[in-house]
């Protein structure tokens, strides 16, 4: 490993101006705060990272003040050896302990790089108390050693780990981080997907992590595979880049309410500015720009668990299904998800799926232990789906109820009074309440997309089980109820409770209106049958015009059995879409573009309008071949690493890279 202060350490005068104070600055307790209805708080994280700014800008005030935010920081360090959690940050200064054991990590990603850069900046007493708070995190970091399937916490545990080590000159720590990366790389690329799949705010923090790991990191070769699996999460984010709304389509595997409901700048902005600042590659430029449309692109995140992740992309519409939740995080996911475009109203469309147990709304949960974040609206169900096309089932379960006033799986559809038209069957409607009868369609029309629904028949566990179209809170709610009426206690069944839809989006312009589109969509034909006797099952299927969908589910265990389309079952692809592919069987094809390698995991992006071909290699040291039109790249062995051609221009990056790249029909970039 090389030393740190000889490689790494950056020396560089500070600026003269100091940074202005931010609002929220409490000079009481030197550090940010935020105030809420449940009080008044102020969280280490915040302060580590206001921090680090101070000192990153130099100015002499700036890094008087930084000396006394770094002490607020370091008294947020638990330090009673009899505590579980010693070395960890209390999540903010208010708590009596450690309440979420991820702020170790969030502090330490700010603290470490500030002093990998500028710790010449600080006193010497500071940099020696600093240096040994950041052995202790480390110390319950490697204690806690989070599952990689937590992904950005791995990854933070892994960039954390990585630059700690290399600024202690502690090789077995370093050590540590350099193997969990090589392990989180192997089990991710071959599924396809991170595990905390799609998420706007979760992937976010994977790919800043893998960026500061690869700015900072000494070791060569986990530094290209870092900056290799940023791209390849990358591609993933930015093939669900919605091109007609600038969303970040889904489904979510964790997301919080502000993005469900597209508060904030559009994501595509997001993802050019980690493109411009080089946290990203500049090739999926390609990719947010290509104008393949209509596209479906799927992914897996773990095929052992059935999961998958499926986006179908239309001018005016994206709808994504996954087949399952994550495990750790099913209550955060959206599942169901669509975003379509309306061009008079301040943000675009959104609908979404959740199973609501005794009528909770937005406002009736906070995130976890950080009361300072937005409200949010969980999803108490268990969800299965699969999505073909522009069509789609998804299946609710109660799972466990001992008592309730209320059980439904809801659809909901973002600001109602947007909503330009309402269907039940032939029926316009014409305000709200709206009860629909079974078996009836329903149609919404709303800028630029069309969605026609076909309810499932929902288990009755008393009170009829009606379906209905209700307004809560300026949402429209379409209502899929188990139960409504007084609390009581849910009789044990043999069968799982369930509910579902078969949902279909189209062009608003390809019909005359949503009355057109209903007709045509209760044209096909829906199966809806439980069976069976030893083992029960539940098959849904909907089938038109050579056309169909399906999913069968045990319902005694509540597992999923298959899922198929017209060509058949689905398998569990790594990554498919038009324009870009992963497997593992040595050979992936793109258009008139290939890929040949060895037989770990390979990746590949064409884009023949900008001439550009991207392909990734996750796997041994083995001969490596990209095929585009009009020439081609050998190379003699490599491992983990990528190969970009950008207008016959060449570029190879890779871990146990030999001999030099032949190149024929362009030239190989210096």
């Amino acid at each position: 490993m090389v030393m740190l202060g000889i490689a790494v350490l950056i020396l560089t005068t500070g600026a003269t101006t100091p940074l202005p104070l931010p609002g929220d600055f409490d000079p009481a307790v030197n550090m940010r705060v935020k105030v809420t209805e449940t009080g008044s708080f102020h969280a280490s994280r915040a302060a580590a990272s206001f921090a680090s700014g101070l000192v990153a800008n130099g100015a002499p005030e700036d890094l008087a003040l930084a000396e006394k935010v770094l002490d607020a920081v370091l008294a947020c360090q638990e330090l009673r050896q009899d505590r579980s959690r010693y070395g960890n940050f209390r999540w903010m200064r208010e708590d009596e302990g450690v309440r979420d054991t991820n702020a170790v990590e969030f502090v330490l990603s700010s603290l470490i790089p500030m002093m990998i850069q500028h710790r010449d900046r600080l006193s010497e007493d500071m940099r020696q108390r600093l240096l040994e708070s950041i052995r202790l995190g480390l110390d319950d970091i490697r204690a806690m050693d989070v599952t990689i399937t937590y992904t950005n916490m791995a990854v933070y545990d892994i960039a954390n780990t990585c630059l700690g080590g290399e600024l202690l000159d502690d090789a077995t720590i370093a050590e540590r981080g350099y193997g969990k990366l090589r392990e989180w790389e192997a089990f991710t690329c071959r599924n396809g997907a991170m595990f905390e799949f799609n998420s706007p705010t979760y992937t976010a923090i994977s790919v800043d992590a893998l960026r500061r790991l690869s700015d900072f990191v000494e070791d060569d070769e986990t530094r290209v595979r870092a900056r290799t699996m940023a791209a390849r999460l990358g591609l993933g984010v930015a093939l669900r880049i919605h091109r007609g709304t600038g969303r970040w389509a889904g489904p979510h595997s964790r997301a919080y309410q502000p993005t469900v409901e597209c508060a904030g700048r559009p994501e595509v902005e997001r993802v050019r500015d980690w493109i411009t600042n080089g946290t990203l590659p500049d090739w999926l430029e390609c990719v947010l720009d290509n104008p393949t449309l209509p596209m479906q692109v799927a992914e897996t995140a773990c095929n052992k668990l059935g999961m998958d992740l499926r986006t179908y992309h239309s001018p005016s519409f994206a709808m994504g299904v996954a087949s399952r939740g994550a495990l750790h995080f099913g209550l955060q996911s959206n599942l169901f998800m669509v975003h379509y475009t309306r061009p008079e109203a301040e943000r675009p469309g959104v609908v979404y799926s959740r199973y609501l147990i005794n009528d909770k709304w937005l406002g009736d949960w906070y995130h976890a232990t950080d009361r300072t974040s937005s409200r949010n609206l969980l999803d108490e169900g268990r969800f299965y789906g699969v999505q073909s096309g522009p069509g789609a089932i998804g299946v609710y379960s109660t799972g466990s109820i001992r008592s309730c006033s209320s059980a439904k799986g809801n659809l909901i559809w973002t600001g109602w009074r947007s909503v330009d038209e309402i269907w039940v069957g032939d029926h316009k409607v014409d305000g709200l309440p709206a009860q629909v009868p079974h078996g009836d369609v329903v149609v919404m029309g709303s800028g630029g997309a069309l969605l026609a629904v076909l309810p499932l028949t929902p288990t009755d566990l008393g009170g009829g089980a009606p379906i209905h179209l209700v307004e809560r809170q300026g949402d429209l709610v379409l209502e899929m109820c188990n139960y409504v009426g007084p609390e009581t206690t849910i009789q044990r069944r043999r069968d799982l409770p369930r509910c579902g839809f078969y949902v279909e989006a189209a062009e608003r312009s390809e019909y005359a209106d949503g009355s057109a589109f209903g007709q045509v969509v209760a044209a096909g034909r829906l199966v809806d049958r439980a069976h069976g006797r030893g083992r029960r099952s539940w098959r849904v299927e909907y089938r038109r015009d050579g056309r169909r969908v399906g999913l069968e589910v045990d319902l005694l265990r509540w597992k999923l059995e298959r899922r198929w389309d017209e060509e058949g079952d689905l398998g569990w692809p790594m990554l498919e879409s038009p324009v870009a592919r992963q497997n593992a069987v040595g050979r992936v094809a793109v258009g008139d573009a290939v890929l040949e390698c060895g037989k770990g995991p390979g990746w590949l992006f064409g884009d023949p309008e900008s001439n550009t071909w991207v392909a990734g290699y996750h796997g041994q040291p083995a001969p490596v071949k990209l095929t585009v039109p009009g020439g081609s790249v050998r190379v003699e062995r490599m491992a983990t690493g990528t190969v970009v051609w950008q207008a016959g221009v060449v570029r190879v990056e890779a871990v146990g890279l030999e001999g030099v790249a032949a190149v024929s029909g362009g030239t190989l970039a210096q």
